[in-house]
């Protein structure tokens, strides 16, 4: 059973790769520093909107020695687009300060170190390991959720279990591109309230198309 669910994930990968091949962050960053900030904003916002956002904030800050002088009301004026901006300034302050004062300017290169910074969950940790520094990690979002969960990759519900499930049976080295992979899909067929099944090249190998009324 371990065996074919492995063959039916490779599968899975390969298709979703042919259909995809440019998947990758859509949060525009030049190194990791600027991809944790952005990944802070993104939290109940779009990375289109943070896109628009970040130009300015990274010409005004461009180091995280600059985020930790710039003054607090100029921050939140300029992140105030994506929503929650207060939170989010202070996540991204008092983050920078732990970077400066514990890490040498450095972002951390561990989800240990970096779920300790404010506002940094388990999702924006592996974005930053994954798309940062190219150290493999698994990305689950509300889209590779459901995705897993409709091609009956796991039946879990809690995503830290779901990680644990796709890094058992996905290849390491497909690790980072897998999310972007699943989010593409996500946003272009398998929607969550109307899944386009029909156009979608994995049908065949999907639980939940199989067990649909139809």
């Amino acid at each position: 059973m371990a065996e074919s669910l492995e063959k039916k994930a490779i599968e899975i990968y390969n298709r979703l790769n042919t259909n995809y091949p440019n998947a990758a962050c859509s949060l525009n960053h030049k190194d990791p520093v600027q991809l944790l900030v952005s990944t802070i904003l993104s939290a109940q916002c779009t990375d289109k909107q943070v896109n628009k956002i970040t130009p300015k904030l990274f010409e005004k800050c461009k180091t995280p020695e600059d985020f930790v002088r710039i003054d607090m009301d100029e921050l939140m004026e300029l992140i105030k687009p994506a929503g929650f901006f207060k939170n989010k300034a202070k996540a991204v302050k008092e983050s920078m300060q732990i970077i400066v004062k514990d890490y040498n300017g450095n972002v951390p290169r561990s989800l240990e170190e970096l779920i300790k910074l404010p506002g940094v969950g388990r999702k924006t940790a592996n974005v930053v390991l994954g798309d940062g520094y190219g150290i493999p990690s698994i990305v689950v979002d509300t889209h590779v959720k459901r995705i897993s969960r409709r091609l009956g990759l796991t039946n879990e519900k809690d995503p830290v279990k779901i990680e644990f499930d796709l890094m058992k049976i996905f290849p390491e080295d497909t690790w980072i591109k897998l999310g972007h992979l699943m989010i593409d899909h996500g946003r272009k067929v398998c929607n969550a309230r109307n899944p386009k099944c029909e156009v979608c090249f994995l049908e065949d190998l999907c639980d939940f198309y199989n067990k649909r009324d139809i």
